[in-house]
Parts: C-alpha cells; sequence; structure tokens
C-alpha cells in the first residue's frame, strides 16, 4: 500500500499510453462537447483546426483513467481530489494520437484536521510527437498510514 507518507516531493511516473480513436472523440464530444469541430468532419476540417479534434474535456478524462490505473497499479491510498490549480489544452488531439501521461509531485503537506495528506502534481500527456498537449496541476488526497484503521 502507498499512503501520504510514503510520496516525496521531486518524484516522477509514467501513466501509460492509449491511443484515440475517432469513434471515442465522437461518442465523448456528442454526449459531452457537442461543437462542430468535435462531432462533425466536415466543419471541423472548416474551422481553424482542419480536422477532427478530441474536446480538452476528453483528454482530461483520458489523462484521469490513466491516473487511477497507475494508482491501482501502484497500491495508492487515496481518497478523492479537492480540485485542479491550472487545466491547459496546448495541442489538439486528432483521430490516431497516441497518447503518453507523465506526473510529478511538486508539493506534499499534511491536512491540519484530518487524517490525509495533500499532494499537488503536474501531470502532463504528449502526442506521439512527444508535444505536450495537456498540463494540468492538481491536488489529490492521500491517506494517512497512521491513521488509517485496522
Amino acid at each position: 500500500m502507498r499512503y501520504f507518507e510514503d510520496v516525496q516531493v521531486g518524484e516522477k511516473a509514467s501513466l501509460g499510453t492509449h491511443t484515440v480513436t475517432e469513434e471515442e472523440i465522437l461518442a465523448f464530444a456528442r454526449r459531452y462537447d457537442p461543437q462542430p469541430f468535435h462531432i462533425d468532419a466536415e466543419a471541423a476540417k472548416r474551422s481553424i483546426f482542419g480536422g477532427l479534434i478530441a474536446s480538452g474535456w476528453h483528454t482530461c478524462a483520458i489523462m484521469m483513467r490513466m491516473t487511477v490505473e497507475a494508482g491501482r497499479k501502484s497500491r495508492a491510498v487515496t481518497t478523492g481530489s479537492p480540485g485542479v490549480d491550472s487545466c491547459r489544452w496546448l495541442k489538439p488531439v486528432r483521430p490516431g494520437d497516441t497518447l503518453a501521461g507523465r506526473t510529478e509531485v511538486l508539493e506534499t503537506w499534511p491536512s491540519r484536521s484530518k487524517p490525509i495528506g495533500f499532494v499537488r502534481s503536474r501531470v502532463e500527456m504528449l502526442n506521439q510527437r512527444g508535444e505536450i498537449v495537456l498540463s494540468l496541476v492538481g491536488i489529490a488526497m492521500y491517506c494517512r498510514r497512521e491513521e488509517i484503521p485496522a
């Protein structure tokens, strides 16, 4: 098990990879972000993007899934998040792009009132060309080892 006390500032981790398909771009966007450049290939060709692109929120959802899966593998004992400090979509994500995730711990601090600790991290998603498509700084809450009931 990996608790708050096990997390170190400066540590880095890989989140794995995911190849984005046109079908998933369309499905996500039709349901949650139905802008023409996300749901209509012809309209997208006429947009500033020159073709279909994934919603930034879709890219965040992929990042979240990758983060959760990486946490399961490391057996992290997390308990949610109070939010994100920043989120930037730096490059469009297109059908066929393979995204790789990476994270770096920026800061940690214990809660004064709850049996948890906070971990601020930068998470980046890169495409197959090594270009950063998403940069996010968020906070995760980890359980503290000494406070977990048996």
